[in-house]
């Protein structure tokens, strides 16, 4: 018999749920309650641009891909729309019923055109006259002119147009410009209207002479998933960038249309668009919420949460107060960094920094998966390679949706002198690390950050992640061997001290379960992570509840194991934490799983995913420092407290919701505060 298995994509859908849940919480400030409506929207935009996509790809090719959970595609897609429909309509209630209602008592409205006067009509239609007007295309169809292309995730106009002539009807699209706010706001005010709406009453502008029998908006989903062929691609840059153009021309996958568009008006565009009626969403409120976080620019601090102080590590700040290097600093000891709570900027970034300017630092090599538009540190790297140094960057081309992004950093890495490499074929490089090698005055030595999160400024403001500094020899030579293995040939080789994915990091980890395992009742596993999905592992798991391990799983997102299960998982417990940061950082913790039967504290890049540990490259590394077990152990029990908010996972695969008295995050904060002030 099978162990019991949750369907992924279920999974995933009860988690966006929960974002869902904190736009509904009476707690939360309003703004920030519309701050997490427009995240669950974005997130389901990504949801059907790859999950969705991919499925239907495997429908449309009657492939006899079967989920763990013995699903075919078609059965999943089916049980997604089931399950997506009831959502949506909470959605939508909770915005025009609560929110919108509530935040008009603010006197922050979100209006429609006949909802404003005739002062504020005039300037919309002149902001419409000088900078909407002349960029707008109504493309028309007829005989002469076929049904337009609809581009991936753009906000349309459906009208239907009359001559008043021959009482001849026509449907045409009018693409709504992405190159201003989608919120016109009104001089003066909080007061909003959609610029659809502004279009939309200027219609006859578009359609001289002609009669405007109704219009109605939509927006259509395609699949934005990258295709490539790397073993065949001669030049990886090259084929990203081919891709990149040909994914605007994906697949069409989902219509969301307005509710009151006509029946066939919806057929004429399913027909089109290749889709059938189970694709097809209805909707009262506006189209594409993430609009809403148009509203976070708005000076109302007592609507927003109150801004919290990143502090500058201690051991950081001190070595700035005397004018010493970072260098120095973790030459005394190993760095445990916890972002955003302390600092990325004067701790990695940093890092990075003083490497670039040093004139003992002989090279850097770094990987970059996501980075930001101005990224200080790829500054960095630019500098460095311009003074001689030796710089390399792994560069992930295929990073989803940062693909554009990286391709061009990789270009303005390549023409300074750095040298740029894209991993390996059929891999995503996800490790976050960077080796530095400097010459010092007792010789040379390797100084190494591994990480949780992305070398991101932009993301390490509100993703919750550790960083980790050290010079130790045997974590510098896996990096060295690491950064060999990756941009040269070779069969991989044994670590000292780094787990790593794809050759060994799963195997790695059951041997950690198994040896928990072994101590049965006495035994403990402590999991954070972002997702748990990998059959292997999760087999893993249920043998040491068997056994008697007590099992803690701290899953923001996606988990397919089942816990609670008599006989089964009945010793493990699953809770997933949201809050105003993105919960990312990855710690596993064992307590019998060091060599002297000592607990073993691994942070790294690794999700339990199979992507994770099947086509990544990632690392775990041990954190051994007395000081940062006892951090680690505090972030885990702040987890893990009764009385925090939290959802839990019960043995039915429902999520229940904990209010709780305490905020785990603010509790952190304070925590991390007090440390710094005590110093």
């Amino acid at each position: 018999m099978s162990p019991p298995y949750i369907n992924r994509e279920l999974s995933w859908l009860a988690f966006n749920e929960r974002v869902l849940d904190l736009a509904a919480d009476p707690r939360l400030p309003l703004l920030e309650r519309a701050k997490f409506s427009a995240i669950f929207s974005s997130n389901l935009d990504e949801f059907f641009q790859v999950r969705v996509a991919t499925l239907k790809d495997q429908a449309a090719l009657g492939a006899a891909v079967l989920s763990p959970d013995g699903l075919n595609p078609s059965e999943q897609l089916e049980l997604i729309t089931e399950a997506l429909a009831p959502v949506l309509a909470r959605q939508e209630s909770l915005l025009l019923d609560e929110l919108l209602p509530q935040l008009s008592a603010h006197q922050v409205e979100i209006l429609s055109w006949d909802d404003v006067g005739d002062v504020e009509k005039k300037h919309l239609v002149s902001l419409y006259e000088h900078r909407i007007f002349p960029i707008l295309t109504p493309l028309a169809v007829d005989p002469s002119h076929p049904f337009p292309y609809i581009s991936n995730l753009s906000l349309n106009l459906a009208v239907l147009v009359r001559n008043p002539a021959t009482n001849e009807q026509r449907f045409a699209r009018v693409k709504v410009p992405k190159l201003f706010p989608r919120l016109a706001q009104l001089p003066g005010t909080m007061r909003f209207v959609p610029i659809e709406q502004v279009i939309a009453a200027q219609l006859a502008t578009l359609f001289p002479g002609m009669r405007i029998d109704g219009w109605w908006a939509f927006r259509v989903t395609r699949n934005a998933d990258l295709s490539l062929e790397e073993d065949d691609a001669e030049d990886l840059l090259v084929a990203v960038e081919m891709e990149l153009r040909r994914r605007r021309f994906g697949r069409a996958v989902r219509l969301e249309a307005d509710r009151e568009m006509p029946a066939d008006m919806v057929n004429l565009l399913t027909s089109e668009l290749d889709l059938s009626a189970e694709d097809v969403s209805r909707h009262a409120a506006p189209i594409d919420l993430t609009c809403l976080h148009q509203l976070q620019s708005l000076d109302l601090p007592t609507l927003k949460d109150r801004p919290w102080r990143n502090v500058t590590a201690g051991r950081m700040a001190r070595a700035d107060a005397d004018g010493r290097s970072v260098f120095s600093v973790i030459r005394d000891r190993d760095m445990l960094v916890h972002h955003p709570y302390e600092s990325f900027s004067s701790s990695i970034e940093e890092f990075i920094a003083q490497a670039a300017d040093d004139p003992a630092v002989q090279s850097i090599k770094i990987t970059l998966y996501r980075t930001s538009g101005d990224s200080a540190i790829a500054d960095s790297l630019i500098r460095a390679a311009e003074r001689g140094v030796q710089v390399v960057a792994l560069v992930e081309l295929k990073a989803r949706f940062d693909e554009a992004t990286n391709v061009e950093w990789a270009k303005v890495l390549e023409r300074v002198g750095v040298h740029v490499v894209y991993g390996l074929a059929g891999l995503k490089t996800h490790t976050k690390c960077a080796l530095v090698v400097r010459a010092d005055e007792d010789g040379l030595r390797r100084y190494v950050h591994l990480g949780t999160g992305n070398y991101n400024s932009k993301t390490a403001r509100i993703y919750e992640d550790l960083g980790f500094l050290t010079c130790d020899p045997d974590v510098g030579a896996d990096a060295t061997q690491l950064f060999n293995h990756l941009t040269g040939f070779a069969v991989s080789q044994p670590y000292r001290s780094l787990l790593v994915a794809p050759e060994h990091l799963r195997g790695q980890l059951i041997e950690l379960v198994e040896r928990e395992a072994g101590f049965g009742t006495a035994g403990r596993i402590t999991m954070k992570m972002n997702s748990l999905g990998d059959p292997k592992m999760i087999r893993a798991l249920y043998e040491a509840s068997q056994a008697g391990v007590t099992i803690d799983l701290i899953v923001r997102g996606i988990c397919c194991l089942l816990p609670g299960v008599a006989g089964m998982s009945d010793t493990i417990r699953v809770r997933s934490v949201l809050g105003r940061y993105l919960e990312h950082s990855r710690i596993y913790r064992f307590d019998h799983g060091d060599v002297d039967e000592q607990p073993l504290h691994l942070i790294g890049s690794a999700d339990m995913m199979p992507r994770n540990l099947d086509r990544r490259v990632e690392t775990l590394v041990p954190v051994r420092n007395p000081r940062h077990h006892e951090w680690l152990d505090t972030v885990l029990a702040f987890l893990l407290d009764g009385d925090i908010g939290r959802w839990e996972l019960d043995e039915h695969g429902g999520w229940t919701h904990h209010g709780g008295v305490v905020d785990v995050q603010a509790q952190m904060q304070r925590w991390v505060e007090g440390r710094e002030r005590s110093r």
